[in-house]
């Protein structure tokens, strides 16, 4: 992944209306303005069907706290729906058709803060993810 393209998912709401950008921003903001920034942990190295990610510790539950608001916020405009396992604080760093069942050493990044939070476009090229960001907002206003 292009460095650029890092970053730790919060919800996930796949296809959505062009139209809803508005509210769905308006959450994101919300639940940004309120949050205290989290101090994040790489732990280990994981892969599902798809993807290779860091797996992080959430070493002061901000982020989990963070994710939790904005899941609320979001169901409440019924654009969201929570998935019945526990969020997961990841950052996807690679994408693949067929599990490659790596096994690398993890990066020496000690504890890292997330100094904000995103809407993004994301679409999938056969070149690899493209990722906008619609709107920024600053963790704590």
């Amino acid at each position: 992944m292009p460095a650029g393209n890092l970053h730790v998912t919060l919800a996930f709401l796949g296809g959505r209306p062009a139209a809803e950008l508005g509210v769905v921003a308006d959450a994101v903001r919300a639940a940004a303005r309120g949050a205290v920034r989290p101090e994040l942990e790489v732990r280990a190295y994981r892969e599902t069907r798809s993807v290779g990610m860091l797996v992080c510790d959430d070493r002061d539950g901000r982020a989990g706290a963070l994710a939790d608001d904005l899941f609320g916020r979001l169901e409440a405009l019924g654009v969201y729906r929570r998935e019945g396992r526990p969020w997961l604080p990841h950052v996807t760093v690679l994408r693949f058709r067929a599990r490659p069942r790596l096994d690398p050493p993890l990066p020496e990044l000690g504890p890292f803060s997330p100094s904000g939070a995103a809407v993004y476009l994301s679409r999938l090229r056969p070149s690899g993810a493209q990722y906008e960001i619609l709107e920024s907002f600053a963790l704590g206003g």
